[in-house]
């Protein structure tokens, strides 16, 4: 159906980003998608996850239906929800032509329009982050309202480029220099909505603000101030740390084109039985809740990944997307959530849940981890799972550390007595997990961190490497 064209009256950028643009914030994988209200019932959403709630929630408030879905680039985070919006809203899906994508949407190259009816969006070829990364341009006429700019220009920064191979980081870097140029040739005052922000493993390094103004931008993002292209490079390169596994899989099924949802799946109550003929089919158990229930007592050989707002990193960091899983709930756990996390990162095979109460009733084996109040670390052998850059800021002398993304491949580099620690204790808790599924039994969790040992005892933490 045609609608009629329709201008948003704007007077300055960021007065249409107060009425008109929503952004719907992922803190878990510190992303932002966008839903603009086209003023007239219909609506643009931009890098859409396939968790839909917050959008559909927002349109929902707002009488809106979503006439167009843009994806900057494939994701390799979450699963594009572009492909729910077209089937449950007839969305037109807009998305670059060089990203070969196997299902219908309207491929865009540089330069390429779309009529929004009043406003339109531009596409503009910003490789870099990925290949075929376009960002798009927002116009009222000829006037730049903002740019999404995806995994391109963020605030503070630029989006890594290493996602597609170590191989190509340096040639992607360069890419990304030129096309982080020809951002900044944009007018000052235009708005900038970038996808990726702070806590995104995609972000190098992640900053604290969400959106800015190419201005702003210009004035104050390090790597635009670079003096060349060599400078942009090896700053850029050099701020990469680690990321999860499953990034390495995500792009190409969002080039594939993740399965449309019926529905929510459930995650129906199991019995122990059920379970242990789960475990026998090589299912996994993952227990979500909070770390001092999973230290008081677990199903031997169960993973801690405490339902939280990064549950979905540490899922798909450490678990393959092919396990059925099984999980251990707390009384009161919101299921939803955890149904959703999964699912937005490609994790399917979603078999049900158990409380431990039910495990032991019907006799099931439970294991245990200490939990070690900083004032009596002692000399047990200290473990530190923390990503590099927080090792760099700061770590307990002598300690020993391993990213615990790294640490499956590594157990057996963990003392047979250690006491584990990260900042607060939830990943402290999926470590120790991990070494006791390893055969280490003799394995103890800091409560709190590295800051709180010092204070307690009164001793520099020892910077660097």
């Amino acid at each position: 159906m045609d609608h009629p064209a329709r201008t948003v009256a704007v007077e300055d950028p960021m007065g249409f980003a107060d009425d008109h643009l929503i952004p719907l914030v992922d803190t878990g994988l510190g992303n932002s998608a966008y839903l603009v209200d086209l003023g007239d019932g219909r609506a643009l959403a931009v890098d859409a996850s396939r968790d839909l709630r917050a959008l559909r929630a927002e349109a929902g408030r707002r009488g809106l239906t979503v006439a167009f879905a843009a994806d900057t680039h494939l994701h390799a985070d979450f699963l594009t929800g572009a492909l729910q919006l077209a089937a449950d809203d007839g969305a037109k899906v807009l998305a670059s032509a060089a990203g070969r994508r196997a299902f219908e949407h309207r491929a865009l190259s540089d330069g390429d329009e779309v009529d929004l009816g009043g406003l339109t969006l531009r596409a503009l070829a910003t490789p870099g982050h990925t290949d075929e990364h376009l960002s798009f341009l927002l116009l009222d006429g000829a006037r730049e309202l903002g740019v999404f700019t995806g995994g391109s220009l963020i605030v503070g920064s630029a989006a890594r480029t290493d996602l597609l191979g170590a191989a190509r980081a340096e040639e992607l870097a360069r890419a990304q220099y030129r096309s982080l140029r020809r951002l900044a040739e944009l007018p000052d005052v235009t708005a900038v909505w970038p996808t990726h922000g702070a806590g995104s493993f995609c972000s190098a390094p992640p900053g604290a603000e969400r959106t800015s103004t190419i201005g702003a931008q210009r004035r104050a993002n390090a790597l635009l101030a670079a003096p060349d292209e060599d400078g942009f490079v090896r700053d850029l390169l050099g701020s990469l740390g680690s990321y999860p596994a499953y990034f390495d899989r995500l792009a190409e099924v969002n080039r594939q084109g993740p399965a449309v949802l019926g529905a929510a799946p459930a995650l129906p109550a199991l019995s122990p039985t059920e379970v242990r003929r789960l475990l026998r089919q090589g299912a996994q158990i993952v227990d979500v809740r909070r770390v001092r229930d999973f230290a008081a007592g677990h199903i031997p050989g169960a993973l801690s990944v405490h339902l939280r707002d990064q549950f979905a990193t540490w899922l798909g960091w450490l678990l393959p997307d092919d396990s059925p899983l099984v999980f251990v709930t707390a009384p009161g756990q919101d299921l939803a959530e955890l149904t959703w996390q999964a699912l937005k990162i490609g994790y399917e095979r979603l078999c049900g849940h158990l409380t431990m109460d039910a495990w032991t009733a019907d006799g099931g084996a439970q294991e245990t981890v200490d939990l070690v109040p900083a004032d009596r670390v002692g000399e047990r052998p200290v473990l530190d799972v923390r990503q590099r850059s927080e090792w760099d800021s700061g770590h307990i002398p002598g300690a020993v550390g391993i990213e615990l993304g790294d640490l499956e491949g590594r157990t057996q580099e963990a003392p047979s007595s250690v006491l584990v620690h990260c900042a607060y204790g939830e990943r402290a808790m999926t470590a120790a997990s991990l070494l006791q599924r390893t055969g280490h039994h003799d394995v103890a969790v800091l409560k709190g961190g590295p800051d709180d040992w010092a204070q307690v005892t009164g001793r520099r933490l020892q910077e660097g490497a």
